[in-house]
């Protein structure tokens, strides 16, 4: 039986066909493998996806975490799943050999990490995070590896990120929490964090959070900021596990979705255990004092691309079970008037779920395939032969990072819609899956970063940085598509000349929006610039996969083809009525007043 999951068919096009992810390993940091690891990687993340982690997704869904004052506790199943993954080797899959790595590039880690999501992106989100962690303070952060990067890639520590505060939300500037410095070189933390997903659980040996607090005497605002590896316990010199620190859990977040993965209120400092016969927190400096929203950043872009993973995920394995539902569901009959004696047909064959169905599919593989794509940038900048090469990639991915965690966050979670639609009412229960899809997915345009946040990114700071580069570099990747496709002729040309009819009409507006010298004019509609940024780029991502198929003949290539088709004939024309909003400074939400709502 094919997999519910995610379509393996669809990944082999990406990474061997489209990408070509096999010249990787031309490369002496990936030289020691072939199509032949990268596969045995794949088939056993879709063995242990589907034997671990997606038999629990609803009863992780049903049964969240609880605490009783003391202790949180887990359904079983959880921790058998990440002691599984742990045993694989795949928390360090993309990691150094001498780290106990694999050295797997990053596009076939990616692609390894989506069967977790899609099976169950509750109990996922635990070692996904810590792998995070551990990838900033492997750059950051080197003084730590041996305490505590190591145990989290052997599974044996977990890792969070702790950023906001209940006052304060996504405004880090405000955040409050303090870093008190000791004579022996560490820091005392006294603060409260919200929304830390995974702060508090008994999977593991050791929680290692990453803790933004402001030293005292510091630059106010966000240069103020520093961080803190605070471990829930200490870690002595030997390796040994010691005392507790001074990190208390206050409380959990019942959350619509995501339930399996424990979210929590963390307070540093208040003094229920006294490490060294004192209260406050225990932290330890990442780097230089004042320089920790920029080594945050480290692992918020990588953490923003897993958010679209996640929501990529969430958004296929929606559409593949809605799929195989219409195949075998039927209702209605073929003709009209209907012969009340003919046999009912699946109502695949209706054409309005055929709309559903391609709508779907449209984003969920456009959507796979941007995420990849962007995996493959990371491969490509950690290899770079010059600091020219490696600039230029990097110009790409700080592009492109808010679109891979803004559109697959919000058109996926439009698949998940589509989904529960095709089931009609019994997609609306909780006795089928696609519901819970659906309110997994919800919180994806929410964290990392809010869906406005990324607006107010790619427009506010993105496209103008360093000149525009980055926006001339993503420029020139889409002109090498498009003259590709004229140079095929035929039904790509065609779709060619869409896309440079619409990206040209982008980069004319994104000029006009600065041109009038009303800075907060032209943020005023930055999310609708995000989502005409986006639907734009897909319409790129598309065309590469349309120019991949190469006129290969079979239905997988067929429904490629006529995937790419359906997202240039509905999808990029919605792009045109918010390019002319756009291009009109419209100023209607500016004008808005408290006292009319």
């Amino acid at each position: 039986m094919r997999s519910t999951l995610l379509s393996r068919r669809d990944l082999d096009f990406l990474l061997y066909e489209w990408l070509d992810v096999e010249r990787l390993t031309k490369r002496e940091r990936y030289a020691e493998h072939s199509r032949e690891t990268f596969d045995a990687v794949l088939d056993l993340s879709e063995q242990l996806a589907t034997k671990y982690f997606a038999p629990h997704n609803k009863l992780n869904d049903a049964n969240e975490p609880t605490f009783d004052g003391e202790r949180v506790t887990i359904i079983p199943e959880v921790g058998q799943a990440l002691e599984a993954f742990a045993k694989a080797g795949l928390p360090s899959a993309a990691m150094d050999y001498d780290l106990g790595g694999a050295q797997l590039p990053a596009t076939v880690a990616q692609a390894s990490y989506a069967w977790f999501q899609a099976a169950n992106p509750g109990t996922a989100g635990y070692p996904f995070l810590t792998v995070a962690n551990a990838n900033l303070l492997l750059a950051h952060g080197p003084e730590h590896v041996e305490k505590f990067v190591k145990p989290m890639l052997a599974g044996r520590f977990f890792g969070t990120m702790c950023l906001s505060e209940p006052q304060a939300g996504s405004s880090l500037a405000d955040i409050v929490t303090r870093a008190e410095p000791q004579d022996d070189g560490s820091y005392r933390l006294f603060g409260t964090k919200m929304w830390i997903s995974g702060g508090d659980h008994e999977l593991g040996e050791n929680i290692v959070h990453l803790v933004l607090a402001k030293i005292p005497g510091g630059p106010a605002g966000t240069k103020g900021i520093s961080l803190f590896v605070v471990p829930r316990f200490l870690v002595g010199d030997d390796g040994a596990i010691g005392e507790r620190n001074d990190v208390a859990l206050a409380g959990l977040n019942h959350k619509m979705g995501f339930r399996g993965t424990v979210n929590t209120v963390l307070n540093f400092g208040e003094g229920r255990w006294t490490p060294g016969g004192a209260p406050g927190a225990v932290g330890y400096l990442v780097g230089e004092p004042h320089r920790g929203l920029t080594y945050m950043f480290h692992m918020m872009n990588e953490a923003r691309i897993g958010v679209g993973l996640v929501a990529t995920a969430l958004g296929y394995t929606g559409y593949l079970e809605s799929l195989d539902y219409a195949r075998t569901r039927t209702q209605g009959r073929a003709k009209l008037p209907a012969d009340p004696s003919a046999p009912q047909r699946p109502i695949i064959e209706h054409a309005d779920v055929k709309r559903m169905l391609l709508a779907q599919k449209a984003y969920a593989e456009g959507a796979l395939a941007l995420v990849l794509y962007c995996a493959q940038l990371v491969d490509e900048q950690r290899t770079a032969e010059s600091d020219d090469d490696r600039r230029a990639v990097t110009q790409l991915l700080d592009i492109l990072t808010p679109i891979a965690k803004s559109w697959p966050s919000q058109w996926c979670l439009e698949a998940n819609s589509l989904a529960i639609q095709v089931l009609g009412g019994y997609g609306y229960t909780r006795e089928y899956n696609v519901e819970q899809h659906y309110r997994d997915n919800r919180l994806n345009p929410i964290h990392e970063g809010t869906h406005g946040i990324q607006g107010l990114d790619l427009l506010g700071r993105k496209v103008t940085q360093q000149g525009g580069a980055s926006l001339l570099a993503l420029g020139s990747r889409i002109d090498g598509t498009i003259t590709a496709a004229r140079a095929t002729g035929g039904e790509a040309a065609e779709l060619a000349a869409q896309l440079d009819s619409a990206w040209r009409r982008l980069v004319e507006v994104t000029a006009g929006l600065f041109a009038s010298g009303d800075f907060e004019a032209a943020l005023a509609n930055s999310s609708v610039y995000l989502e005409a940024f986006g639907h734009t780029v897909l319409a790129w991502i598309w065309l590469e996969q349309f120019l991949a198929t190469a006129d290969r003949a079979g239905d997988f290539y067929d429904g490629k083809r006529h995937a790419a088709r359906f997202f240039y004939r509905f999808e990029l024309p919605k792009t045109a009525p918010a390019l002319d909003l756009l291009a009109s400074l419209d100023t209607t939400t500016l004008r808005m007043r408290d006292a009319w709502f």
